[in-house]
């Protein structure tokens, strides 16, 4: 991957003793570096130098202050983290640019970890070309959004922008369509036309989309529902998504 790749483009960052070791013991993960806190001594720090040093995972030391600073969660880090390579991790931008892009999923608000991490392996498990998990106003990928996603999150396709308008916007620049996923959208995902170039934005649950990315919406559609339930669960309808794409793409190969 280029150099003048942020390294926030490049790594998935885990922070806390267990999480560490869990990603050093496993063999399938390349594991950049490991940094751990001046200070921080005992058992488990011990275990994962030792487990740095079998995979040959360089370990750096440094100020409590830089380890909060890096490690993106002060209070949860443990005084270590590593920054772990997720290969088909990349900007949008570069992905546009690099073509082969055809379905799409923009996370739009979206913070609870939980949600973000089940959303990102329903996706890959539908093959998904892309999931836009913005910088801004989404929950980061931490730990928490790993161990949802059951570990998927380090070989998900998902791509970086700065928010999530930036990421609409730069891909109906590109040609995509636009489709909002709202349960007040007019048209049923199930019947719904849909372009072989389709870019779904998901909101959250509770302020649904920003007004910015309501602007540049080319359609809104609905899951029909039944039973008097209004609407479902984001990682649930993102699931609805997905693999309603997958049957479309068997429908018409």
């Amino acid at each position: 991957m280029s150099a003048d790749i942020s390294p926030k483009d490049r790594f998935i960052t885990v922070y806390g003793r267990n999480p560490v070791h869990e990603v050093l013991l496993d063999d399938e993960l390349t594991v950049d570096k490991v940094v751990i806190a001046d200070g921080a001594r005992g058992g488990a720090v011990r275990d994962i130098e030792q487990a740095a040093g079998r995979r040959g995972v360089p370990v750096q030391r440094a100020s409590v202050e830089r380890v909060k600073k890096l490690a993106g969660n002060g209070r949860q880090d443990q005084g270590v983290f590593a920054d772990v390579v997720a290969p088909r991790m990349r900007p949008l931008d570069r992905a546009v640019a690099d073509g082969g892009l055809a379905t799409v999923l923009v996370l739009d608000g979206i913070t609870t970890p939980a949600n973000v991490g089940m959303i990102i392996r329903s996706a890959t498990a539908a093959g998904v070309d892309g999931i836009v998990v913005p910088r801004r106003g989404v929950a980061s990928l931490d730990p928490l959004v790993v161990k949802a996603s059951a570990g998927v999150a380090f070989r998900a396709p998902i791509l970086k922008a700065f928010t999530a308008a930036e990421a609409v916007g730069l891909l109906r620049e590109a040609g995509f369509h636009v489709v909002g996923l709202d349960a007040a959208g007019q048209a049923d995902l199930f019947r719904a036309e849909l372009p072989s170039r389709v870019a779904f934005v998901l909101g959250s649950e509770t302020a649904g989309h920003g007004e910015e990315v309501r602007s540049l919406v080319d359609q809104w559609v609905s899951i029909p529902m039944s039973g008097g339930v209004e609407s479902l669960n984001v990682a649930a309808a993102a699931a609805v998504v997905c693999f309603e794409l997958v049957r479309r793409s068997r429908v018409n190969p």
